[in-house]
């Protein structure tokens, strides 16, 4: 009995200490603040979405003047625009893709079948709502740029991601509250 238990215990603590380290992986690829995917747990399921699905639509998002939220508002109501920011784009993808935040004001999204959502003109008017926040309304706008995967001639998520980030930079140059494909 001594014996079982003696070998029984450092497996015990294997697999405790494994059960922490894959509880520690997924929290890495989760965004603490928004629940989104961070980048590294995003990219690989849009890759793997994007090779399957002819009709995958890829979207950047950047919220216009985030800096000027934070500086006027404050740190803790430039959190609450992220947060929106995070809910509105992971219900507009809805069960038909997986949202992201990529870090600072950046998102992204990947929707398997685009025409099962309500559009990106739709999508830049949810973004584009205020906030409430302590008592006070936000104004928020965003940027957005897409690219539709029959767009690419090579169907990687890095040429994706390229095209719509030119996209959303061309909207930014066309002024605030811009899509663009």
């Amino acid at each position: 009995m001594e014996t079982v238990l003696a070998a029984a215990l450092p497996a015990l603590g294997w697999a405790v200490h494994g059960g922490l380290l894959l509880r520690r992986l997924a929290t890495a690829r989760r965004d603490p603040l928004t629940g989104l995917h961070t980048r590294a747990g995003w990219t690989t399921r849009a890759e793997h979405l994007l090779t399957r699905h002819r009709d995958a639509l890829v979207v950047l998002i950047d919220l216009d003047d985030f800096k000027g939220t934070n500086d006027t508002h404050g740190h803790a109501a430039g959190d609450a625009v992220l947060a929106a920011t995070a809910r509105r784009l992971a219900h507009w993808c809805g069960h038909h893709g997986i949202a992201a935040r990529l870090g600072g004001d950046e998102f992204a999204a990947i929707v398997t079948t685009p025409a099962r959502t309500a559009g990106l003109d739709a999508l830049r008017a949810i973004l584009d709502r205020p906030v409430l926040h302590a008592g006070e309304f936000l104004p928020v706008s965003a940027s957005v740029g897409s690219c539709h995967r029959r767009e690419l001639p090579v169907t990687t998520l890095t040429d994706a991601l390229s095209a719509a980030d030119a996209a959303m930079y061309a909207a930014k140059g066309h002024g605030r509250r811009n899509v663009h494909n």
